[in-house]
């Protein structure tokens, strides 16, 4: 029995395996050069690097088998699905015909960018021709108020006459504002005004005044346009209109002249005055801040100085020596105000100066400072967002840029 299982092991005797050094025999040169050159990279210590390379290799190699498969599998499958048979609508049958639908144009391609689809309300298509009520807060400008609502300074001014008088600096927090819903001007209608005159004085023509939805005009209507049925007192809107500006503070006067003229101004001018300082021609800073604070000099929206930030409380200074022509408060939003003549200058130009929005007055009517004399001390009376000096130089009938004449 032992005889026959032997014979049977010895009729299946395994294959003989080449051992591993018979293999490491036949390609000696080889190894020996893989063993010399990883010695080398070791030594190096790029063998942690070298791995990571070989590694990112072999992804990127099988990644590429993968694609290239997969790029036929669903070429064979695209090609498959167009050459089937189009499936009809409803019950089916042999004669069921597919329904053809027209091909999708789309948007035509244009250079540039595609036009985004803008949604409107019906309220906000509405309310382009309607104004907006606005609460001046603390800290406001003109400017800032016009770059919210997207439009120019002077069409608040415009459209706020009776509120603003012109005046940027006349805005205080709490105050409403109307914002037109586009530039342009705010017009109240006068006994006797006529629609091409009114139009022609605001640089329109008269159907963009009529045919502006917010100002419930027709031609038929308004009728005869040299007397137009608008009754006196409406106000109309002219969108893209412009004006002139008030000056308000263009009524200045000199010492020795009448105080009529101040009128517009308020209660505190003062009679005229004999002698008294005249200016050096030097003119030095009016504060002891130096930062301009919401408004520069800025003839455009009709602001002819500069405003001076800073603490209630701030001296204020006598630019250059002269006489007090005006102390007290203004009628026209400037608070308390002060206003000093320096005289003639070399050229024979009468040369003012005006100091508006303070907390207090320091000089008197007709008295006479000296440059650098502290004649009151900054504060926000009258029409102001905040504390801060305005601050006007007028050589002859012009008021200049300080900045000029101050330097920095």
């Amino acid at each position: 029995m032992n005889d026959k299982y032997a014979s049977q092991d010895a009729s299946h005797e395994q294959p003989e395996i080449p051992s591993q050094s018979a293999s490491i025999d036949e390609n000696p040169q080889i190894l020996k050069g893989w063993d010399s050159f990883w010695s080398r990279v070791t030594r190096l210590g790029l063998a942690d690097v070298a791995l990571r390379v070989g590694s990112a290799l072999v992804t990127i190699s099988l990644v590429g088998v993968v694609i290239w498969v997969m790029k036929d599998f669903f070429l064979t499958g695209d090609m498959a699905a167009s050459s089937s048979e189009p499936m009809g609508f409803g019950a089916g049958g042999e004669n069921a015909q597919g329904v053809e639908l027209p091909s999708y144009s789309g948007v035509g391609q244009v250079e540039g960018l595609s036009r985004s689809v803008e949604a409107h309300t019906p309220e906000e298509v509405a309310s382009r021709y309607d104004f907006i009520q606005y609460t001046v807060v603390e800290g406001d400008s003109i400017w800032a108020i016009a770059e919210k609502f997207n439009i120019t300074p002077e069409s608040i001014l415009w459209c706020n006459y009776d509120t603003l008088y012109d005046n940027p600096a006349a805005i205080y927090p709490g105050q409403v504002l109307s914002i037109p819903p586009t530039n342009g001007v705010v017009y109240t209608w006068h006994e006797g005004d006529g629609l091409n005159g009114v139009a022609s004085g605001l640089g329109v023509a008269p159907e963009d005044i009529i045919d502006w939805p917010g100002n419930n005009l027709s031609a038929d209507t308004v009728g005869d346009y040299a007397h137009p049925n608008i009754a006196v007192g409406t106000q109309i809107f002219a969108p893209g209109a412009s004006k002139a500006f008030l000056d308000w503070t263009a009524s200045l006067f000199t010492r020795d002249e009448a105080a009529s003229s101040s009128s517009l101004w308020g209660e505190g001018k003062c009679a005229p005055v004999v002698g008294g300082f005249t200016g050096t021609g030097t003119y030095q800073w009016p504060s002891s801040e130096h930062t301009i604070s919401g408004f520069e000099y800025s003839p455009e929206i009709n602001h002819w100085g500069i405003d001076i930030g800073g603490d209630t409380g701030n001296p204020i200074y006598a630019t250059d020596s002269g006489v007090v022509v005006y102390a007290g408060w203004s009628a026209v939003g400037y608070g308390n105000v002060i206003a000093i003549d320096h005289g003639q200058n070399a050229a024979g130009q009468t040369v003012q100066s005006v100091y508006a929005h303070l907390s207090a007055i320091n000089v008197s009517c007709g008295a006479s400072v000296f440059q650098g004399n502290v004649i009151g001390y900054m504060g926000s009376t009258g029409n102001s967002t905040g504390p801060h000096l305005h601050f006007e130089l007028i050589i002859g009938s012009t008021k200049v840029n300080p900045h000029v004449y101050l330097g920095e």
